[in-house]
């Protein structure tokens, strides 16, 4: 399943492309993701934790940079992991490219190829598909807003510390989910009987 967005930071590409030197930092944009162990040669080791509605999992895995490419300012990292309890696994690959808007605004166009097997993949491919969205807005917000404050002169433990206190629970992410959903229902069973004015 694979999402894509984008977003635009008001910083150079290279002040960007710095910020994707440091991947545990570009993992804490995941909401419940964190890489604590740094293996060497692009290779990590950390776990990410996801409640959608009532199921809550605690995936330990790893994650390794598979395509860096400083001329062209683009980065692939796969990610996989496996629930502590043995109730599913996921496998992620996240690519960022930098385009230089002008200025000093940069465009950094995300996309993920989410796969989850387990638990997590019973809601079906529509919710899973509404609940990938909704992690991949999360994300792309929570990276310009770090790549923001960093540049601010924060540190990155205090940014740690102000987004634990902000992490999104199952039942807000549920009920966002719910209402892309219901969104989707709206426009599958209204809008083909709408006449033109």
């Amino acid at each position: 399943m694979i999402i894509n967005n984008g977003f635009e930071v008001a910083q150079s590409a290279d002040r960007i492309w710095q910020f994707f030197d440091d991947i545990p930092q570009v993992a804490a944009c995941l909401p419940g993701a964190k890489l604590d162990q740094d293996l060497g040669g692009g290779h990590y080791k950390g776990g990410v934790a996801i409640s959608m509605g009532p199921v809550r999992l605690n995936f330990a895995g790893t994650a390794d940079i598979v395509e860096k490419d400083d001329a062209g300012k683009k980065i692939v990292v796969n990610a996989a992991g496996a629930d502590a309890k043995g109730r599913g696994n996921a496998a992620m690959t996240v690519s960022a490219k930098l385009t230089p808007r002008g200025g000093s605004s940069t465009r950094v166009d995300v996309s993920m190829d989410l796969q989850l097997a387990g638990a997590a993949a019973q809601y079906g491919r529509g919710m899973i598909s509404d609940f990938t969205a909704i992690m991949m807005n999360d994300f792309a917000n929570n990276m310009a807003d770090r790549i923001t404050r960093l540049q601010r002169g924060e540190s990155a433990a205090s940014i740690d510390a102000s987004a634990g206190s902000n992490r999104v629970g199952g039942l807000a992410l549920a009920m966002r989910a719910g209402r892309l959903a219901f969104s989707r229902l709206i426009r599958k069973f209204f809008l083909p009987y709408q006449t033109p004015a």
